[in-house]
């Protein structure tokens, strides 16, 4: 396990990855196009630590494109995967399902085609709660239909669910299915709610909350980086498929959350009560016991811990409204 290849390298939850496996010695390479989605330039913030590194090399790339990534498969010769490259966001996935439908989709095809081309090359690749819409008992379990996505963005990445399935059925790839729940943490995307929510309560912004009950399983960016690695050198020892859920297992209201962050920010600002948008599910609730019992998944960050940590980075990052003054 010497040399691994991440999509989607100066992302949120990848940029992490790279980061702990640069820590344990290992050869990385990063694929990602810099996707104007939210502005590049703190994803070329997120990878300046990795482009210190002489084990790292960063390719500037999109995973849509099928000529690019075989270039990195036959330069680089990675031993395993972690696909961490996609187009997030719910809401914003209504409003443009084709470039989800291109990115995650396409995207991940390529992926899997490039994997079995290059020797059944294993392969971690990331998915999400979402696919479990508002008809699965919770906590989620794998073993749920996950068949009524409520969005473009879980309908992509359950296709691309079962695309990985029929790979491995077809070819024998070695692939681990990941769904994230709610992450959060230093170098979170500004579209997600941790971060919104500050911006608006260091700017005197106004908090649109959807639904007074909805409730996530908040999960610190740090847990999901262990659950990855965890779940690769699964992989690699067994060569098989399976789907795991990375979460906390501690489903919370969001307006604890906000209180939260007011507390840790000593700042607040006015909470606007909502409609749950359809495309959302109320409640997010992980049963982690299978990745537990496979690899030894054990979430250890509380929510409390893990807002005060995003607090103290986000005070000094660039994305705060105090341009890193905190």
């Amino acid at each position: 396990m010497s040399r691994v290849l991440v999509t989607g390298a100066a992302g949120f939850i990848a940029s992490h990855v790279v980061d702990r496996l640069l820590d344990q010695g290992l050869r990385v390479t990063g694929l990602d196009n810099f996707d104007p989605y939210y502005d590049p330039r703190q994803k070329r913030r997120n990878v300046r630590r990795a482009l210190e590194h002489t084990d790292y090399t960063l390719i500037e790339g999109d995973v849509a494109d099928a000529e690019t990534l075989e270039r990195a498969f036959c330069v680089e010769r990675p031993e395993w995967v972690v696909h961490l490259a996609a187009k997030a966001g719910v809401r914003s996935s209504v409003e443009d399902p084709g470039s989800y439908l291109r990115t995650n989709e396409v995207g991940g095809l390529n992926v899997l085609e490039a994997c079995v081309r290059h020797g059944n090359v294993p392969l971690c690749l990331a998915s999400t709660s979402s696919v479990y819409g508002n008809d699965t008992p919770t906590p989620f379990k794998e073993s749920a239909t996950a068949a009524l996505p409520l969005s473009p963005y879980a309908a992509t990445k359950r296709a691309s669910e079962l695309m990985a399935y029929t790979f491995h059925y077809l070819h024998r790839l070695p692939v681990a299915v990941l769904r994230f729940f709610t992450v959060y943490g230093p170098r979170g995307r500004p579209d997600m709610a941790v971060a919104k929510f500050s911006e608006a309560m260091l700017t005197a912004g106004t908090i649109r909350l959807h639904g007074e009950e909805t409730a996530r399983d908040f999960t610190y960016v740090d847990d999901i980086v262990d659950g990855v690695l965890g779940a690769a050198a699964w992989l690699c020892r067994e060569r098989g498929f399976d789907t795991f859920n990375l979460g906390r297992s501690e489903p919370v209201r969001v307006r604890r959350l906000i209180d939260l962050l007011s507390a840790e920010l000593g700042s607040s600002c006015d909470v606007v009560l909502g409609q749950l948008e359809p495309s959302e599910s109320e409640v997010t609730s992980a049963d982690t016991s299978h990745a537990n019992g496979a690899f030894g998944y054990a979430p250890r960050v509380s929510l409390e811990d893990g807002v005060k940590r995003w607090v103290e980075w986000y005070l000094r990052s660039d994305e705060s409204p105090r341009g890193g003054q905190g």
